[in-house]
């Protein structure tokens, strides 16, 4: 029997994804499930949820709930990671109330910026050592993990544990072709398109529907006034954004507007309120979005426990489709991030690139894609050369490194000059406190 090890299971909607999806497969519908969360309380809901799903589809799949990580990982044939270092309270707060106060405003924070290179601190530490019980406990199975900054971690993940069979996952491509459907009043699932990139700053190169190219439709739509539509998963997040820059850079970006936003220097910028208004851009989206779920949660708990059976509808995450191309050796494209190893030669050895992979009994194995726009690299480099100093800060263990990478993130260098740069990372270093590395907590006065 295949064995899942879900470490942050206590992120319950997204477990019951990823567990759901599973069940409806020939291959898992037996699977043993082992969910690890250090919230016992979280980890005792989804327990109850996944063993609702299996009753209501009737599997013969197991369940088990531990805060024991490598009770939960020994003999695990896959691993998936979801989980959140330092939660909305205190991290996220953190992560906008002190550049707040440097003037500096955002929108989600969990990718590039300030936000995103904090967050980068706080979680690598603890996916090696998620990996390093993996090399102990199972060597063998294969790390999915959904946890941002995901380009940061996978990198990490890489130069640490080069053996570690490892694929980072996102949603970001399929929630926009849902989006871009919706646009264009077409069947999501009849649109064609081919992806690459980086995490988050992924562009489509190929969009079509049954042989039509569509960005004539985008960019004709956009220009007079027609596109985007009003938002179809998040209500206050528009679409302008992307739009804009696809009118300027000639391809649509895969991950939202209030995300890319805030990984350039053009639309978040002070004195520019009109910038805002124009493109719609939910500033402190990100803190609003985790009151939210956290409220909606609550009272979804409290009908998931009375319910007789849990209706279990299959999702577009990729993850529980790539476990079953691997054992039953059934070929499955998906997109993954993955450690360039030549797959984009026109970005940089090593660093965490997003591309189509096909996935079989052999593991995750990336198509080689020659062909991004220059001026589309030229972006993606932009977020690399962040994410590669964070990565170099964490496995050399220099500070210093933190702070280049704050230098070279576009959004804030635009806003903030060096050495408002420096007091706001010393600042955000100072407040998160233990949940960082010791090498990178400032040393306190004798």
């Amino acid at each position: 029997m295949t064995k899942l090890a879900f470490i942050g299971a206590g992120s319950t909607i997204f477990m019951k994804n990823i567990v759901g999806d599973m069940l409806h497969f020939e291959a898992l519908r037996d699977a043993r499930i082992a969910l690890m969360d250090i919230d016992p309380v979280r980890l005792e809901e989804s327990r109850m949820v996944a063993e609702k799903m299996i009753a209501t589809m009737g599997t013969g799949a197991t369940v088990e709930a531990t805060t024991d990580r490598a009770r939960a990982l020994e003999g695990a044939d896959f691993v998936v990671t979801a989980f959140q270092i330092g939660g909305y309270r205190p991290s996220t707060v953190i992560d906008f109330d002190v550049p707040r106060k440097y003037g500096l405003r955002q929108t989600i924070a969990d990718t590039l910026g300030v936000g995103g290179i904090m967050r980068g601190l706080r979680t690598v530490p603890h996916l090696w050592e998620v990996a390093a019980d993996m090399a102990r406990l199972c060597p063998d199975a294969l790390l999915l993990q959904y946890v941002n900054p995901m380009a940061i971690n996978t990198w990490a993940l890489a130069e640490r544990f080069p053996n570690l069979r490892q694929a980072g996952l996102c949603h970001s491509v399929q929630n926009t072709v849902e989006e871009i459907a919706h646009d264009l009043d077409l069947p999501a699932h009849e649109i064609r398109y081919r992806v690459a990139g980086v995490n988050h700053v992924a562009f489509f190169l190929r969009l079509e529907h049954r042989g039509r190219d569509l960005y004539p439709a985008l960019r004709e739509g956009y220009r007079a006034g027609r596109l985007p539509k009003p938002p179809l998963l998040m209500p206050r997040c528009w679409n302008r954004v992307r739009y804009e820059v696809m009118d300027h850079l000639g391809h649509f970006c895969t991950e939202s507007s209030e995300h890319l936003a805030e990984y350039v220097p053009w639309f978040i910028k002070e004195g520019r309120e009109d910038l805002i208004e124009e493109f719609r851009i939910p500033l402190d989206e990100y803190p609003l979005r985790c009151v939210e779920q956290a409220e909606g949660w609550a009272e979804q708990a409290k009908r998931l426990k009375t319910a007789a059976g849990i209706e279990v509808r299959k999702s577009h995450e990729f993850a529980a489709e790539m476990m079953n191309a691997v054992v039953t050796d059934t070929p499955y494209v998906a997109y993954a991030n993955l450690p360039n190893r030549g797959q984009v030669p026109q970005l940089p050895q090593g660093a965490a690139v997003e591309t189509p992979a096909l996935v079989d009994a052999n593991g995750v194995q990336p198509t080689t894609v020659t062909d991004i726009p220059p001026q589309l690299v030229a972006l993606m480099r932009t977020q690399v050369n962040v994410q590669e100093l964070v990565v170099r800060a964490l496995v050399e263990e220099n500070v210093e490194h933190v702070y280049h990478a704050a230098y070279m993130d576009p959004h804030t260098a635009a806003e903030l000059d060096l050495r408002q740069i420096r007091s706001l990372v010393t600042d955000l270093l100072a407040a998160h406190g233990d949940m960082i590395p010791a090498f990178a907590r400032p040393r306190r006065a004798a």
